[in-house]
């Protein structure tokens, strides 16, 4: 059994998260270390291959979370890269529940089954009273083509947020029984479509069993986290249990390690230890802000094990009770997570309400230098990726390290 230690853990977590910088590339303190060539559909599109899934969210700060993610990894991305990467014609993409509501690959249609037989084992029975607007809805879709939930006769009742219509219901059930696909969106509108219509019928038409599913869904996830614990295996795409990780990672091709710290079993992708001991895994990564739904810092026990970082969203804790901020990115920087900063934009500033620095403790007050001078560098680029010609800092923790900071952002 390999045995890793708690830094080639980390170094392994970030290079297959798509964020480790190449040999050669700029220092952090310069900004931008790591960028990839290309920042078009193609190279969005890779990232969502290469993750095999990105999270959808509503909350909309520096941009929303499923544009953050590539621009992570990628640097300055478009938002028109972005949408013809997720949303293209023909698809490319399509919607449904993984981690949580993700923009998946087209390809990895079939072994999604595991979660649609489940759906409709569950639920497929529990409203009889909606089997004639599901009906309904599957005519008015055959008939008029693609449409939204308004064209289905409204998502609302006219109450509050989740106070669904029964033709947004029966959409949305229809939508994880897979009769019914997302494949693009008009501005953030689902646009609901016939599964036999929209996906090509070799994908339709493979079956693979719940276990077969698993396996391979496994054997994704650890090329994209190449190390994780059983659980951590289990959250990335929330598509088997534990007890099932364990019982599957050998079949998925991942291989038993020990990583030193983590006090229970892991597993590993066996490319990511040849990529180790080859010396091709980057020693460090790329200079960012993630967002908070990012896939690196998806599972929170898993940021703790192995960035001692605890990362929490904030968005939804009472104003007065956030230690962080209401939309804290916690920042990369040469393989460590090294802060987390609470942006904001104001007209042509981009305004870090909080930025908070990790790890200092003990009788240093302050954060390295290098520290402070890769938060300004993921600063000034996020700044010049929103269009903002100005970095303006109002609050830091430590306090300290305020003055450092507030030169290093203007550089």
């Amino acid at each position: 059994m390999d045995v890793l230690s708690a830094a080639e853990a980390r170094r392994l977590a970030v290079a297959a998260a798509g964020l480790g910088a190449p040999a050669g590339a700029a220092r952090a303190a310069g900004g931008g270390a790591g960028r990839r060539a290309g920042r078009g559909a193609a190279a969005v599109s890779a990232v969502l291959r290469s993750l095999g899934a990105v999270q959808l969210d509503t909350i909309s700060v520096l941009a929303r979370s499923h544009v953050l993610v590539p621009y992570a990894r990628l640097g300055a991305v478009g938002p028109e890269a972005v949408a013809e990467a997720y949303w293209a014609e023909p698809p490319v993409a399509f919607e449904y529940w993984a981690h949580a509501a993700c923009v998946l690959p087209l390809e990895s249609w079939p072994l999604f089954e595991v979660r649609r037989r489940y759906f409709r084992s569950r639920y497929g029975s529990a409203r009889p009273d909606l089997a004639p607007v599901r009906a309904a809805v599957l005519a008015a879709l055959a008939e008029r083509g693609p449409l939204t939930a308004s064209d289905l006769g409204g998502a609302k009742r006219g109450g509050e947020w989740w106070d669904w219509s029964d033709s947004k219901i029966a959409v949305e059930e229809l939508l994880g029984f897979g009769d019914v696909v997302c494949t693009r969106r008009a501005g953030w509108r689902r646009v609901y479509d016939l599964a036999s219509r929209a996906i090509p019928a070799a994908l339709l038409g493979s079956a693979p069993s719940d276990d077969e599913c698993r396996v391979a869904l496994l054997a994704a996830t650890g090329a994209a986290v190449g190390v994780g614990t059983a659980g951590d295996l289990a959250d990335y795409l929330r598509c088997c249990s534990v007890a099932d990780a364990r019982r599957l990672a050998p079949e998925a091709g991942l291989v038993p390690v020990t990583v030193e710290g983590w006090g229970q079993p892991a597993w590993a992708s066996p490319a990511w230890l040849a990529a180790l001991a080859s010396g091709a895994v980057p020693q460090r990564s790329r200079t960012t802000l993630l967002t908070p739904f990012d896939p690196l810092v998806w599972t929170r026990d898993r940021v703790e094990r192995v960035f001692g970082m605890r990362h929490r969203l904030e968005a939804y804790t009472p104003a007065p009770l956030r230690e962080h901020g209401y939309y804290a990115m916690p920042v990369l920087a040469g393989g460590r997570l090294v802060g987390r900063v609470d942006p904001a934009r104001q007209g042509a500033t981009l305004v870090a309400r909080h930025v908070t620095f990790s790890g200092i403790t003990g009788a240093r007050a302050v954060p390295a230098g290098a520290t402070v001078r890769a938060v300004a560098a993921a600063l000034r680029e996020a700044a010049t990726w929103v269009g903002a010609s100005a970095v303006a800092v109002e609050r830091v923790t430590p306090p300290e390290a305020a003055a450092a900071l507030a030169k290093e952002v203007v550089r």
